[in-house]
């Protein structure tokens, strides 16, 4: 079976190459800095690792969402304008247009010898959809390809037993964490915690995973050593890799 690679850059954006083609998450490439959203600041820590000039061309954007700062920022948005192809939500589409396309959840399109599934997500408890707005996760497949899921801002185990249900099991799993709180919904995460993620490597069937979204914004809750020790405790050890930023994970 072919490998995949994981160049981690830093916060949510990575680059996923698989049978060659090279998928970018959730691009923010800004210095540190401060963002406004409504009546919150979120509080970008740490630059990344590498700049999107050193990235290179990329076959397509996997952008789990548009409306967080964290997830998508002023200099991701200038790359996105550029991108051959950027899979998101409708409501991505909506407020960017092209070269954004929708891809409706379970629906599936071709990008290279790569199948890029939408799958469900939510950035939060349940019920907080209308304030955490519409995000999505993604499952990439393939003749004699691992396959690979990527959460994106997802909070919800059921989801994560329905996309194991539906297209597991999974050689990789991307996992965003982090244990993220905000004002926004006070009582919750918005993002997996440390224990949630090892449980969803075991619910994937997960060979190995790799966190992304657990640093370099203030507000995250949890981080590396947290998911060591949870992953630990849970006896998985064996299947969790926490690349450095600017360094490239081939499983």
């Amino acid at each position: 079976m072919t490998s995949v690679e994981i160049l981690y850059i830093g916060g949510p954006t990575s680059v996923i190459t698989l049978g060659g083609v090279r998928l970018l998450t959730d691009p923010t490439f800004d210095a540190p800095g401060e963002y406004a959203v409504g009546s919150r600041t979120l509080v970008k820590k740490t630059g990344p690792a590498v700049t999107a000039a050193e990235v290179g061309p990329v076959d397509a954007v996997l952008l789990s969402h548009d409306h967080h700062p964290d997830n998508l920022d002023t200099a991701g948005r200038t790359l996105v304008g550029s991108a051959p192809l950027v899979l998101s939500t409708a409501s991505a589409y909506d407020r960017i247009g092209a070269p954004v396309r929708a891809l409706p959840t379970w629906e599936h399109t071709e990008v290279g010898g790569v199948r890029v599934t939408a799958v469900p997500a939510l950035h939060g408890p349940k019920g907080s959809e209308p304030l955490v707005g519409e995000v999505t996760g993604f499952v990439l497949s393939g003749a004699g390809l691992p396959k690979v899921y990527v959460s994106g801002d997802n909070a919800d185990l059921d989801l994560v037993r329905e996309i194991a249900d539906r297209e597991g099991p999974f050689d990789v799993a991307v996992l965003f964490a982090g244990a993220a709180r905000t004002p926004l919904v006070p009582d919750a995460p918005l993002t997996l915690t440390s224990e949630r993620a090892a449980e969803a490597a075991v619910i994937l069937g997960a060979r190995h995973v790799v966190p992304l979204h657990f640093e370099h914004w203030g507000h995250f809750t949890q981080d590396g050593p947290t998911l060591t020790k949870a992953f630990a405790e849970a006896g998985l050890t064996d299947r969790l890799h926490l690349p450095e930023p600017g360094e490239t994970v081939r499983l």
